[in-house]
């Protein structure tokens, strides 16, 4: 066969499976339970040059968790403490220590990376649902991976706010320089 006669030769036909059912745009956050949420965030800020973002707790109407958000180019660590005994981020402290629970991927539509993942076999940790304030909306849906870490899908669209509904800019006195972090570029889950 030359190369002007390619009259014989059969390109496979596009196999519908083969296109990203689940493009990612990339890490949205990553949050961590931890002992004391404040203390942990401080010492992000202090050891790895991570910059106050934003807070959540009870003066923004959380009655059950705190979270502290600190940011580097486009690292965004959440750090979780509970505010009462009991419950499961208690539980995945007492089992674990100080550790990530969720790793948020930054998608275009959180219903549909819900849907294609479940129908291929995820376990649903929460349907999607959306979260709205004064600087907009954002819809969230989260899978199980693997051990008791979770993917939580986070769709951004045209909220302004300073991290999600509910949260408030975190301006504490304290702001470290940055150390030159700039994005997570992988993660590695650890099994049994």
């Amino acid at each position: 066969m030359s190369l002007q006669d390619n009259t014989s030769l059969q390109l496979p036909k596009e196999n519908p499976e083969a296109k990203d059912f689940l493009p990612l745009l990339g890490t949205d956050h990553v949050e961590l339970y931890v002992g004391n949420a404040k203390q942990a965030a401080y010492y992000y800020m202090a050891a790895w040059g991570f910059q106050p973002l934003a807070y959540a707790g009870l003066e923004t109407g959380l009655k059950d968790r705190v979270s502290y958000v600190v940011q580097q180019n486009k690292i965004r660590l959440v750090l979780t403490s509970p505010l009462k005994s009991g419950g499961e981020i208690n539980r995945h402290i007492e089992a674990h220590g100080d550790g990530v629970k969720a790793i948020a991927l930054w998608v275009d539509d959180a219903a549909k990376s819900f849907r294609e993942t479940t129908k291929r076999g995820a376990k649903s940790y929460f349907e999607p649902k959306t979260l709205a304030d004064e600087h907009g909306k954002v819809t969230l849906s989260g899978i199980h991976t693997y051990g008791e870490t979770v993917h939580i899908f986070v769709e951004r669209g045209s909220f302004k706010g300073a991290f999600l509904p509910g949260f408030r800019k975190w301006e504490p006195f304290y702001k470290p320089q940055d150390v030159g972090l700039k994005y997570i570029d992988h993660m590695v889950g650890n099994v049994g």
